[in-house]
């Protein structure tokens, strides 16, 4: 075995100081739906709720091994990292000091700072990110501190392929195939490099989210890229440039290999998860469930591993996860409608509205002229065939419309 699995397997046995190896669970549902046999490692479960803090702690084992004097951590993040470097800092008894731009819902900032105790000071500064990542940099120098990084880091690395270590030994096999995240590819890089060396037959795909590519840019490129707009949505992955290392451990992928899952379509995913298995995913920990409708034909009796990465899900964004999940699905949709200012318009309208068919949001928006007015007008149906129909009637009696539903920037000031 080489150094990277040794090590792997050191790390993996260290972690049993902090938890039990995560749950790697055969899904019936999922199992039965697309005939294969369905695995999902459940990393939503380690104590801070993603695998986060196995890269996090095997950096800071490393750091206090080789100078036991550094008693000083830093970190920029306002998520899954922050946690998992809060929990390692009370773990070995250091300090650690986290930047988080002041924009961090305060159930995160309160989150990280339970888990940490009184090991860490938080530090809100900078709207964005890479401000607050800049701050931090300066921070550590000054301090003699050490930053740790989410994921463009060896020893990060190494310790995220913990997780492919439990699995391995779980399953008391190779499985034919892992569906791995990707955001800034610490865990796939991980994952891949340890199985590829004890599993040689094993498959991979890596799904990244479609406003934040960063490994399909990559891989075009031959090097990392920065992305010109991330889409946040999914901030457990939402990275605008994957890391060198990680770059370099993932470049062997053939880009075939790397499957995009946009936004809305894992909000369907994470309800459905909820709904009928009764499990919290976030946004990024959905995503390797999320791409099985798209290799159904290819996954036939086959064994698969969907690495679900983390379930900090915050059930205040619950309302816009359904929003998202039915405007992807086509149940519901935003009009701008152009209502004539005559007795019996609106009624007119609602008549041509079917037996299922809800209206969600009426709003005047405002009178254009006289014998017009423009009214915005959210409609939620059971079939999305419904709209069809909907239109349909429209048209016939000479009503103008628009569908804004799929229109970003309108959607965002007006929905």
């Amino acid at each position: 075995m080489t150094d990277f699995v040794n090590n792997a397997r050191l790390t993996t046995a260290a972690l049993r100081d902090l938890f039990d190896p995560t749950p790697l669970q055969r899904n019936d549902h999922l199992s039965a739906r697309y005939g294969a046999e369905i695995y999902l490692k459940r990393e939503d479960l380690t104590p801070v709720r993603s695998y986060k803090l196995r890269g996090a702690f095997n950096a800071m084992r490393k750091v206090r091994e080789a100078a036991p004097e550094q008693r000083q951590f830093v970190c920029a993040s306002a998520g899954n990292h922050a946690q998992g470097v809060a929990y390692a800092c009370r773990h070995f008894g250091v300090k650690g000091t986290i930047f988080m731009p002041v924009t961090t819902p305060q159930q995160k900032i309160d989150k990280t700072r339970t888990f940490g105790g009184g090991a860490v000071e938080i530090v809100l500064t900078g709207d964005y990110f890479d401000q607050t990542l800049a701050a931090s940099q300066t921070y550590c120098r000054e301090m003699g501190a050490h930053f740790l990084s989410p994921f463009d880091d060896g020893d990060v690395i190494e310790g995220q392929a913990s997780v492919a270590v439990e699995m391995f030994d779980q399953l008391g096999s190779a499985p034919d195939l892992v569906i791995l995240p990707v955001g800034g590819g610490g865990l796939a890089s991980g994952v891949t490099r340890y199985l590829r060396e004890v599993a040689p037959q094993t498959d991979f795909r890596f799904v990244e989210p479609l406003g934040g590519a960063s490994l399909t840019a990559a891989l075009q490129a031959g090097e990392p890229v920065t992305l010109p707009r991330v889409n946040s949505f999914v901030d457990g992955a939402a990275v605008a440039r994957l890391g060198g290392r990680t770059f370099d451990a993932l470049k062997w992928a053939d880009p075939a290999q790397v499957l995009l899952a946009p936004e809305d379509r894992i909000c369907i995913t994470m309800l459905e998860m909820l709904n009928v298995e009764g499990i919290v995913l976030e946004p990024a920990g959905a995503m390797s469930v999320d791409v099985l409708p798209v290799l159904a034909d290819s996954i036939k009796g086959k064994t698969v591993v969907c690495v679900t990465s983390g379930g900090n899900f915050d059930f205040e964004r619950l309302p816009e996860v359904k929003e998202r999940a039915q405007r992807y699905s086509g149940l519901k949709k935003y009009f701008i409608l152009r209502m004539p200012q005559r007795p019996g318009a609106l009624r007119e309208f609602l008549n041509m509205l079917g037996p299922e068919d809800d209206i969600t949001r009426f709003e005047y928006l405002k009178k254009s002229a006289r014998n017009f007015g423009s009214i915005l007008i959210g409609i939620e149906t059971r079939q999305a065939a419904q709209f069809t129909h909907l239109t349909a009637r429209l048209d016939q009696a000479g009503f103008t419309y628009r569908d804004i539903t799929g229109d970003e920037a309108l959607a965002e000031f007006l929905i």
